[in-house]
């Protein structure tokens, strides 16, 4: 057999013996020849994974079930010295007055009708400065000393008078003697009633020039008695109780009487001028109660409007408002600048709580309601509201306790214990 012929029937063997083997292979796989046959399932063993999966089941609901108490029981205890720490406030839900306010910026002012420019009557020469800058003064009080050649000019002219008044009296009552005696004439008598008109006429005027440059009348009745090197000097002195907020007088300067050496404001109660834009204008009338609140300083502060200028500034297009608020302490600087909260409407709410005591808890709004197992939050719905108040229309009954202040507070503990697993935060 030639080598041909061999590789034919090598290669034909090989390809029956494949088909051979693939033609088995799918009639055992088609169930067309008898083979292993797979053990039945045991219904025992369906029944125990069907109670086994009604079992997960069961757990898994049985945990939502408890997951559900957990959230109607969740309670945060804490005791008294926690809550003071903490700034808790409690307070009872009841009826109130909900405010709508109109927030509007404004500025410190000192009240102008209370600030004096210090200006001196006389031209002299600064002998003594007795107060500086951003001291406090008693009304009267001595402020600065001036030496002045005008003061000392209407003070001789002052003396002057007196004497020649004095001169004018004596004449008069000689003449008027003598005239009863008939040996002075009704001429030289009416002379001598003429020269006293004329001298009281004198010293008058060099009274009012006295008291235009600022003298009192205790001074000038002490004039005569003052001794000559303090003739020339002229004090300034305080109009009134305030504080120094300008100073411009130095020792050696020639102070005019034109120019301020002090300004002195009256602190004890300042203005705010609150700007009022031209949209907000029919909402704002005189009467109306003010909330002021320096955020820098961390002060507020209440007043009523007591005026509303009568023209808009044609630049800004705002008008003026003016409060008058109490500074004993000093804390309402003029030029700080503050957030005006002017109420326009005050309505009536059945329940009415303070903006701290809300907070947000699974989505809803919540109040901490005191039980005799400690704060549970409870939903509520809300009204009408304002920029620190809310009405609460659903959820809060009157007389119910609640946490009007340090909600927040109240709120991490329970988170806390919520992350942490238990049932109650301590």
């Amino acid at each position: 057999m030639n080598p041909r012929t061999l590789a034919g029937w090598i290669a034909g063997g090989v390809l029956g013996l494949a088909l051979g083997a693939g033609g088995a292979y799918l009639a055992l796989a088609g169930g067309w020849l008898p083979g292993p046959k797979a053990a039945p399932a045991s219904p025992t063993a369906d029944h125990a994974d069907a109670h086994a999966e009604q079992d997960d089941h069961g757990d898994d609901h049985g945990e939502s079930d408890d997951h559900g108490d957990h959230d109607e029981q969740r309670v945060v205890k804490l005791s008294e010295d926690v809550m003071r720490e903490f700034g808790i406030e409690i307070q009872t839900a009841g009826p109130g007055m909900l405010r709508q306010t109109l927030t509007l910026p404004g500025e410190v002012q000192a009240n102008q009708d209370r600030l004096a420019h210090i200006v001196p009557r006389v031209t002299g020469i600064v002998r003594e400065v007795k107060v500086g800058l951003g001291e406090d003064v008693q009304a009267g009080q001595l402020m600065a000393v001036l030496e002045s050649r005008e003061l000392a000019e209407a003070k001789a002219a002052y003396l002057a008078a007196r004497q020649r008044l004095e001169l004018a009296e004596a004449n008069l009552a000689a003449n008027q003697e003598l005239h009863a005696k008939g040996v002075v004439s009704d001429l030289d008598f009416l002379q001598a009633r003429r020269e006293l008109a004329d001298a009281e006429i004198e010293l008058r005027a060099a009274q009012r020039r006295l008291h235009a440059l600022g003298l009192s009348e205790e001074e000038i009745a002490g004039i005569e008695r003052e001794p000559l090197d303090r003739f020339a000097l002229y004090r300034v002195r305080a109009p009134f109780n305030g504080t120094v907020i300008e100073k411009h007088i130095t020792l050696g300067e020639v102070a005019e009487p034109g120019s301020d050496v002090y300004v002195l404001a009256d602190l004890s109660n300042v203005w705010i001028m609150i700007t009022v834009y031209q949209k907000d204008l029919p909402d704002v009338a005189v009467g109306q109660s003010v909330t002021v609140r320096s955020d820098e300083a961390g002060t507020t502060a209440t007043g009523r409007i007591d005026y509303i200028s009568p023209t808009v500034d044609e630049s800004t297009r705002t008008a003026t408002a003016r409060v008058v608020i109490d500074n004993p302490k000093r804390l309402w600087r003029p030029g700080l600048f503050v957030t005006a909260l002017v109420e326009t409407t005050r309505q009536r709410a059945e329940i009415v709580v303070p903006l701290s005591a809300l907070q947000e808890l699974d989505g809803k709004t919540c109040v901490f309601i005191l039980t005799d197992e400690g704060f549970i939050p409870q939903p509520v719905t809300l009204g009408r509201t304002n920029g620190t108040h809310a009405e609460i229309v659903e959820g809060l009954r009157p007389g119910q306790r609640y946490a009007a202040r340090g909600a927040f507070t109240l709120k991490s503990e329970l988170l806390k214990a919520s992350f942490a697993g238990a049932g109650h935060a301590h």
